[in-house]
């Protein structure tokens, strides 16, 4: 569908894992309960709260099954079925240092209350305020709509639909001391059917009131507007709205366009026009957070995803101007070239600019401008105009996105964590060659919680290096960091390129940036095991064993999948080695080498080699000797006769020749054994005299303790002497 061109990347490297169920904290859910998805998290109390269907509850951050609390917010309507009177958590946001304001669908009649959760970890206190209050504004009415809200100095900043049709949508402000104010009604120009997705406040400057909330959300195009469905807010925080024009309405309301695309042929981009979810990485300067967007495609010709990276001097230059106006015979939109009036529309009013005390003040012209020109005419692109991630192709698309900056031995990386609606969790190392403009993105692994799980939010905890995630039947807590899968070598853990994880002279452990060890080893950078690791190859010879005309399995499987594998053989009698190539008796797959029909020139040595980055490594060495029917039977008819003619000996510890021993090892190596229809008949073949031989032992044994109990007898019975 489209070209990826050589500059974008690096490279982009897979490696697959299933998430082992003894790393994977797991909270099921109630029976009476679904929707696990409304989640906020408590630090300082050391708390995970999530909101669900008819319920809140409150989990302890290191294990979510030992330690949890639980209200009920439950709400009934016999007018509508029994999913639709359910009251769905919408709303989760810490209204002051013992407070909670929560709010939900309410069987269709949106409610908001107080969720009491106390000012000290060990208070111990969960329970709903009785004071109930409208949540028109604050909460969808319908379950299946999506909203994204923020509660800041007491007051909600909502975007969501408010009435029970699902068409009046509008981006509110509620609570707090002044009046609620909200965009224009039914006018797309402002929005156009919008699908919101989060809410943020970054500040502007030092002046806490040039700060903005910035909202980003997916709407249906404007008619002309070319990829316009993804879209972003500002509104500054002291917002009043106007004095005679747009009462209690948003006077300093601004939306552009944010693009995500694949530049192609001919000046034909790729757009990915879905908004899924959107992370802010913090930086040094809080004024600049690092925003990382997830991006699906609406297109019914390829399915695919997009992760895009912007930054804050982009955003602020495209809300500068100019402004989108409608205009020429055909109405297009168009860069606006008249007078702007002043204060500049979208400027927050305070001390640095114009002196406006509030909104209620700003002259006439410019409230009417702003009414007619909410939207910006230049689209914000990426970094770099392109996205640091795309996956086309696959059976999955990205849902959600966390990132966690990680403190490595070359240097600090961006490690995003990317959910997808197939249930699986993507794990990223952002990777950057000198700039943003050059990075390398590797994907580590892909982590699957549950087969029945599809997630939906996630949240990192980077102290205690936990990653949350809900899902439609629960909550699931699983680590940030699994050393242990990259092998027991240090060449592996090295070509892993893991910030979590550092070879530490015995084994991949997890990587401690303070501690001191001089025998760490860790190379994010560059992945190079010859400059970290000298004792790369250490493999001793196994020996397999084989049947002629049958088939045997070489297993052999890197631990990245970044590496490229290479068969090689060497006859035992001669020093040259030859690489295996594929025909119709050998298959090489992903988990080893497949021989489908034994002959006695396949004996030798088989060497199976990794190369990755230049650095090329024995993962398997083993020795494949190929027996020949008529020696496998002679084998097989003297080890029963061997087993039949034995003496008898205690079951605890029965006698095993080393011959004996050897072949029924070998014996499950075996396949398609050329004198037996399958290998299930083969394996019975060996139970039978296995049981044949254990039944003689038996009966042996019951003999001759029936020889002792009669001689027992005898000697009880003889008279004795005096």
């Amino acid at each position: 569908m489209f070209s990826e061109p050589a500059n974008q990347m690096n490279c982009i490297s897979l490696l697959s894992y299933m998430l082992e169920s003894n790393n994977l904290v797991t909270f099921e859910g109630l029976a009476n309960s679904s929707s696990y998805h409304t989640f906020l998290l408590d630090e300082e109390k050391g708390r995970l709260m999530v909101g669900a269907k008819d319920h809140i509850f409150s989990f302890n951050l290191l294990n979510i099954s030992k330690d949890y609390a639980q209200v009920k917010l439950l709400f009934s309507d016999n007018s509508l079925s029994a999913l639709e009177c359910s009251n769905f958590i919408k709303v989760l946001q810490p209204f002051n240092q013992t407070h909670l304001y929560v709010c939900g669908t309410g069987a269709f009649h949106p409610v908001c209350a107080y969720l009491e959760v106390g000012r000290r970890p060990e208070d111990s206190v969960f329970r709903l305020e009785p004071h109930i209050e409208n949540g028109r504004g604050k909460s969808p009415y319908d379950p299946k709509l999506l909203t994204a809200s923020l509660l800041i100095d007491n007051e909600l900043y909502s975007g969501t639909s408010a009435d029970f049709m699902g068409r009046d949508f509008a981006i509110f402000r509620t609570l707090g001391k002044h009046h609620p104010i909200r965009t224009e009604q039914h006018d797309s120009r402002w929005l156009n059917d919008p699908r919101f997705v989060s809410v943020h406040l970054i500040p502007e400057s030092d002046n806490p009131e040039d700060d903005k909330i910035y909202l980003f959300f997916r709407e249906n195009a404007m008619d002309g507007e070319h990829a316009g469905k993804i879209k972003l807010v500002i509104v500054p925080q002291n917002d009043l709205g106007g004095h005679r024009s747009l009462v209690n309405k948003w006077t300093t309301f601004l939306k552009a366009r944010l693009v995500c695309s694949v530049p192609g042929l001919n000046g034909i981009d790729t757009h990915f026009d879905e908004l899924q979810d959107v992370f802010l990485m913090s930086t040094k300067d809080p004024k600049n957070p690092i925003i990382y967007a997830v991006f699906t495609t609406s297109s019914n010709i390829f399915k695919g995803s997009a992760v895009c990276l912007y930054n804050m001097a982009d955003i602020r230059r495209v809300f500068l101007g100019p402004y989108a106006h409608r205009d020429g015979p055909n109405y297009q939109w168009v860069p606006f070239q008249g007078r702007v009036p002043y204060p500049r529309p979208g400027t927050c009013p305070s001390k640095t600019f114009g002196g406006f005390g509030t909104t209620k003040d700003l002259p006439d012209e410019v409230i009417t401008f702003a009414r007619s020109h909410p939207a910006m005419f230049n689209p914000v692109y990426p970094i770099n105009h392109r996205p640091i991630i795309v996956k086309t192709d696959v059976d999955y698309q990205f849902t959600q996105i966390v990132v966690d900056k990680v403190e490595a031995e070359d240097g600090q990386y961006d490690v995003m964590f990317i959910g997808t609606d197939m249930g699986t969790v993507l794990k990223v190392v952002s990777i950057p060659r000198g700039s943003w403009h050059d990075l390398e993105e590797v994907l580590e692994k892909s982590m699957r919680p549950g087969s029945a799980v599809i997630l939906r939010y996630f949240l990192p905890l980077p102290a205690q290096q936990q990653l949350y995630l809900g899902s439609a039947i629960g909550v699931s807590q699983m680590p940030l960091h699994r050393c242990e899968v990259y092998g027991k070598a240090c060449a592996e853990c090295c070509l892993a390129r893991d910030p979590y994880c550092a070879w530490d002279g015995t084994e991949c452990s997890r990587y401690f940036p303070m501690a001191k060890r001089r025998t760490r080893r860790q190379d994010i950078r560059n992945g190079d095991p010859l400059t970290q690791c000298s004792d790369l190859q250490h493999h001793g010879t196994e020996i397999v064993y084989g049947v002629e005309n049958s088939s045997t399995f070489l297993e052999c499987s890197p631990k990245s999948q970044r590496a490229l594998t290479y068969w090689q053989y060497q006859r035992s009698t001669d020093d040259r080695k030859q690489e295996i190539s594929a025909e119709e008796r050998f298959i090489r797959t992903d988990q080893g080498l497949l021989i489908r029909t034994l002959s006695k020139k396949d004996s030798g040595i088989y060497l199976c080699q990794a190369v990755e980055h230049g650095f090329m490594q024995t993962l398997l060495k083993v020795t494949l000797e190929v027996i020949d029917t008529e020696r496998l039977e002679d084998l097989l008819h003297r080890d029963e006769e061997t087993a039949a003619n034995s003496p008898v000996q205690d079951l605890s510890s029965p006698r095993e020749t080393p011959n004996h021993k050897l072949w029924y090892r070998d014996f499950l190596s075996l396949v398609n054994h050329p004198t037996l229809s399958s290998v299930d008949e083969f394996c019975e073949q060996v139970w039978k005299r296995e049981r044949k031989h254990r039944r003689q032992k038996w009966k042996h044994l019951q003999e001759r303790q029936k020889g002792r109990n009669r001689r027992t007898h005898e000697l009880e019975r003889a008279p004795r002497s005096v």
